[in-house]
């Protein structure tokens, strides 16, 4: 596995893999030489529908023999991308998560809800900001 994100091009635009930057939001890698140069050289532009991004723990998906390119991607950026790559209902509890920051209230009863709902213990420690121990103990109670 790698730390950086991917951006890669498919040949099917309807394939269902990825998310095209755009949907996530400014991304600070896409205005950088390196990838300018690099859509540039595969003959495409940043709004291609073509054009895909994974986080690191998904690129072992980019199809073999894409064209594919590392990027760097910051902690809130690579939340959103994550965020995408979610279905619902896990997407919802996810918001639940992100809104928990500003409150205490229910604390383990959300975190309880969202490890239902199948949002993994490291995703719940990422959107809380709650120690890792926590997510565990309200695992197991």
């Amino acid at each position: 596995m790698t730390d950086d994100a991917y951006l890669f091009l498919l040949d099917d635009a309807s394939a269902r893999l990825g998310v095209p930057p755009a949907a996530v939001g400014d991304l600070a890698c896409m205005e950088t030489p390196a990838v300018r140069a690099w859509l540039d050289a595969q003959g495409t532009t940043a709004t291609s529908p073509h054009l895909r991004l994974l986080p690191p723990e998904e690129t072992a998906a980019v199809p073999e023999g894409a064209e594919r390119l590392p990027v760097p991607l910051n902690d809130e950026e690579l939340s959103r991308l994550r965020h995408h790559l979610t279905p619902e209902p896990i997407a919802g509890v996810e918001e639940e998560l992100l809104a928990y920051r500003d409150c205490a209230d229910g604390r383990d009863g959300l975190i309880g809800r969202a490890l239902a709902a199948g949002v993994p213990p490291h995703r719940v420690v990422e959107l809380t900001g709650v120690d890792p121990a926590t997510v565990t103990a309200a695992a197991e109670g």
